[in-house]
């Protein structure tokens, strides 16, 4: 990210659909690799406290930026390398068929695809991984939310997407994160995660 991650900046700088959308690309960044330097240094410098006490997401951003703050960046990579890498089956999976049907490359997949041609997107191909990767699920929903073509970036797409493609298998991917016990600041990552995609969730079900 370019903008420096204060979640909590007022509305005058920054506001609700553009916090959302970087939102979204931080998370595409920090699900698809460990966190770089420059990023990290971002992320234990970043602001924790909310304008207004209570916020839903404050103690969830906190513990992440806590973590990120108590970790290196060798020990960060070490815990994705870990958890989602070597050779073989990861630890974790990363993959919304995996969730959604219990193996990958599987229906769930072909209908995201068909989606995703739909909204005229495709894998570019300097991705390696396929596009049920939650990165690049989240990459869609901020491009869903920041793009400037309107027939496309709208909310209501933002809801189908994320009712079909977000929702239906995050919060199990998030849980698995969470239980794990190699888990430390993917773990607080995915705790974060876990409560954006209900505050989401309760916003779209607000204008629904």
């Amino acid at each position: 990210m370019s903008q420096d991650l204060n979640l909590y900046a007022s509305s005058r700088a920054l506001d609700e659909e553009t916090a959302r959308a970087e939102i979204y690309g931080l998370l595409s960044q920090l699900f698809y690799a460990a966190p770089s330097p420059e990023l990290l240094d971002q992320l234990q410098v970043a602001v924790t406290e909310a304008p207004a006490a209570g916020g839903f997401l404050e103690e969830p951003w906190r513990n992440l930026v806590a973590s990120a703050r108590s970790l290196s960046h060798a020990q960060i990579s070490a815990e994705f390398n870990s958890l989602f890498g070597g050779v073989g089956k990861p630890e974790v999976y990363l993959f919304g068929s995996h969730y959604l049907s219990g193996f990958l490359n599987e229906k769930p997949l072909v209908r995201l695809r068909d989606d995703l041609a739909e909204l005229g997107l495709a894998r570019s191909e300097g991705m390696s991984e396929t596009e049920d990767h939650v990165a690049y699920v989240f990459e869609v929903m901020r491009f869903l939310i920041a793009g400037d073509d309107v027939a496309v970036s709208n909310l209501t797409r933002q809801h189908a997407f994320f009712n079909q493609h977000v929702q239906t298998w995050l919060p199990a991917l998030c849980q698995t994160l969470q239980a794990h016990p190699r888990a430390s600041f993917y773990a607080s990552l995915a705790a974060f995660t876990e409560s954006f995609v209900s505050v989401e969730l309760q916003g779209f079900d607000l204008v629904a």
